[in-house]
């Protein structure tokens, strides 16, 4: 009876070790979040690119589709500067190498001169590698 109880135990911590170290992700993939919006808000390039992939896939809530280089020109160059970006109502969730965030992307800014405001969807795929996430797809939509 005594094995049958160690077993038990060893389970429950082990089941208990895996969800903290999955909560400990999960507020990684949170912080990469916050880290590239405040990134795009100051228009830091060296971040953008840091926690990018190469083969970026960023869609935007128009259908336009850019890669890595184009999303961080529009950043630096494009027409629409952010003052600010909140993510509302996130989700994470976590499958092997792989973080899924969604949320409702709010924010504010200059479009063409003009003061604007963006609240659309967004789904962010990050990819775990050498032990760090980075981004590897962002698909907005209307909402």
């Amino acid at each position: 009876m005594s094995l049958c109880l160690l077993l038990v135990s060893v389970a429950c911590s082990s089941t208990n070790l895996m969800a903290q170290n999955n909560k400990n992700e999960i507020a990684k993939i949170e912080s990469k979040v916050k880290e590239i919006y405040t990134a795009m808000v100051v228009k830091d390039k060296d971040v953008l690119e840091d926690l990018t992939l190469e083969k970026l896939s960023y869609g935007h809530s128009n259908g336009k589709i850019e890669n890595k280089s184009e999303y961080v020109d529009g950043v630096l160059n494009g027409s629409f500067q952010f003052t600010s970006i909140t993510p509302i109502d996130q989700t994470i969730s976590i499958v092997d190498d792989v973080g899924i965030v969604r949320h409702v992307f709010n924010g504010e800014g200059i479009n063409n001169g003009m003061p604007a405001k963006v609240n659309i969807g967004c789904l962010l795929i990050f990819q775990k590698g050498n032990g760090n996430w980075k981004l590897l797809a962002r698909q907005a939509f209307k909402l």
